[in-house]
């Protein structure tokens, strides 16, 4: 009885895995960020902007885009490597 191995995972295919979910999650958390920022927004305009409301609108801006912007190109980068190993038929 001859036994079967299964082949190695290609290294670089797993690791574009990992990127593309953490791409993902990045992007969600991101969007998510900027929605709740909208929200608190509308809150702020029809109660009126306390410190804290400026505060939170802000901090969701700024965390939103730091999470946002190198998910956005990581995702793109991704899906620009699979084409191109789509297209040398790899």
């Amino acid at each position: 009885m001859v036994a079967v191995t299964k082949p190695e995972p290609d290294p670089v295919l797993v690791r574009r895995a990992q990127v593309a979910r953490l791409a993902l999650l990045g992007q969600r958390v991101g969007y998510l960020l900027y929605g709740g920022a909208v929200v608190v927004f509308v809150v702020g305009f029809i109660i009126g902007f306390t410190p804290a409301i400026v505060t939170t609108i802000v901090t969701a801006m700024i965390i939103g885009s730091a999470l946002l912007a190198p998910a956005i190109v990581a995702g793109y980068a991704v899906k620009a490597a699979a084409r191109e190993d789509r297209e040398r038929g790899r």
